[in-house]
């Protein structure tokens, strides 16, 4: 019987993954052909999607871009056998370059595993972190965390060992795992892809997190915009604590540990941590002031780690595989991997998970493929929506945290989106302040009211006051907002602002030189 498999994360579904899968059993059926269908996640190559794979004794044989059209001439070409005489053929997918150059951690299993299946998830690896954890003095767990180097994937890069520490240090009666999976950035989509792809790792991650910290309950907050998201990892949760791995005793262990799904309140500030909890806690998603810290005050005033989808989905494979195997890939104080995600006006978008250190023009050309539109690429945002725009000149800085603070750029949540040389620079930078007073929560004045002002003197520059007061204005006004608000929503709007009139000056209509970069 031959295994055949269909992609049912949410990229694929977006392009008829449903009705292919039902093409191929139908299809199939009609020929008097056997076989056994697997709906797996993404390998992450989107721009092949929806890809189908054949196993075959030379590996699984990759089939892009297929609807249900494609069906019967799939069968009649001999796609069952992997024959490569139709057009969509790819040979086998672990060779295609974009995917065998990467160097995958913790998406190891992505795409290659049925992402419900316990069977699936432990044959693969899965499940050897919780046990060496279960085995494991917290201290000793904690230290391991610290050691191999991993740093929040969600923006801030605060030490993950330093966030468990302080938890698991901290007296209380009840202690919290909070997962943020509000992935609310452009160009962002690697937390999706854990999600619907490889739930368990997620799963699995929380559950040493609590074992470790001495929490007993976790929670996934994740975005409103994610429902297939939310299905597949309410259906993983099931099926964990089915096989023992979560409940009364873990593993048959004397630790206890329940994990539930929030669906988020569709408001982008709820990806800011104390927001997060408000929301979590059924309050509208204010930012809170700090201290206290949630480490020590966080859901509902208890001590509480939160940790994004990658870096709570990095921390099985930590403990599987030891902290310094874990650590030996990276530079500097980035230690381990990133999973990149190409957006934007790009010719093969996806993501691409390799160890810091790498360049956003080996990012962009070598697996991007340069620009959808064939025209020369002119910047890229790094970092979601409040991320600078990084010029030509800036493409071959490592990616790593403390490289790209120093020119005043972020690493963020890795999410890279590409512009090319049509893009007006001016316009993006006025649409960053536009967004923030769209997406502020209102609790402090240098987000809420600067944000506005920050729109009206864009405008004011762009409509041909392009006097020395005016840009000083601006540079004044994102000064105020990154030194004055509470938290990154504020902080971070003037990033793609003051990048883009730094790089792009012509585009407010500005001589090459504005007022700071001639002082």
């Amino acid at each position: 019987m031959t295994r055949i498999y269909v992609p049912r994360d949410s990229s694929a579904l977006a392009l008829g993954a449903d009705a292919l899968a039902t093409a191929i059993v139908d299809e199939a059926k009609a020929r008097g052909i056997e076989i056994e269908l697997v709906r797996n996640g993404s390998r992450g190559l989107l721009y092949l999607e929806p890809l189908v794979e054949v196993v075959t004794p030379a590996g699984r044989i990759g089939y892009a871009n297929v609807d249900a059209d494609d069906v019967k001439s799939l069968f009649d070409a001999g796609f069952i056998e992997g024959r490569a005489t139709h057009a969509k053929h790819v040979g086998v997918v672990d060779e295609i370059p974009y995917l065998k150059k990467q160097q995958r951690l913790t998406f190891a299993r992505i795409g290659i595993t049925d992402p419900l299946s316990t069977d699936d998830y432990i044959a693969n690896g899965g499940i050897v972190g919780l046990y060496n954890a279960l085995a494991m003095n917290g201290d000793a767990a904690v230290a391991a965390l610290t050691e191999s180097g991993l740093r929040g994937r969600g923006g801030a890069a605060f030490p993950a060992g330093i966030k468990w520490r302080t938890v698991r240090a901290a007296m209380a009666d009840q202690k919290y795992i909070v997962c943020n999976a509000d992935e609310g950035d452009s160009g962002t989509f690697s937390d999706r892809l854990v999600m619907e792809s490889d739930p368990f790792v997620l799963i699995e991650g929380m559950i040493i997190a609590g074992i470790v910290t001495g929490a007993t309950v976790g929670h996934i907050y994740v975005r409103s915009e994610y429902p297939h998201s939310i299905a597949t990892l309410e259906a993983a949760i099931v099926k964990a604590r089915a096989a023992g791995w979560l409940g009364d005793s873990v593993l048959g262990s004397e630790h206890r540990f329940e994990l539930f799904v929030a669906k988020g309140a569709g408001a982008y500030v709820c990806g800011e941590e104390t927001a997060l909890l408000e929301s979590l806690e059924g309050k509208r998603g204010i930012v809170r002031a700090k201290p206290p810290l949630p480490a020590l005050e966080g859901l509902f005033g208890k001590p509480t780690v939160i940790n994004n989808v990658i870096t709570l989905a990095t921390v099985p494979i930590i403990f599987a595989k030891g902290a310094a195997f874990y650590k030996d890939f990276g530079m500097g104080r980035s230690r381990g991997t990133l999973p990149f995600q190409i957006a934007g006006n790009v010719k093969q978008g996806g993501l691409v998970e390799l160890a810091f250190g790498c360049t956003l023009r080996e990012l962009m050309f070598d697996y991007g493929g340069g620009t959808a539109s064939g025209r020369p690429a002119r910047a890229v945002q790094v970092g979601g929506p409040l991320g600078t725009y990084l010029p030509e000149s800036q493409w071959d800085i490592p990616l790593d945290y403390e490289e790209y603070a120093k020119v005043g750029a972020v690493v963020g949540h890795g999410g890279l989106v590409i512009h090319d040389d049509t893009s007006n620079l001016a316009d993006l930078a006025q649409y960053a302040m536009h967004f923030c007073t769209l997406e502020s929560c209102g609790k402090c004045t240098p987000c809420r009211i600067g944000s506005t002002r920050g729109v009206e003197v864009i405008q004011r520059i762009r409509n041909g006051d392009t006097s020395t007061k005016q840009v000083q204005l601006l540079r004044d006004l994102c000064d105020t907002m990154v030194s004055g608000s509470l938290c990154a929503m504020g902080g971070m709007t003037p990033f793609p602002v003051i990048s883009a009139l730094d790089h792009f000056p012509e585009d407010f209509g500005l001589a090459t030189a504005t007022p700071k970069q001639a002082a």
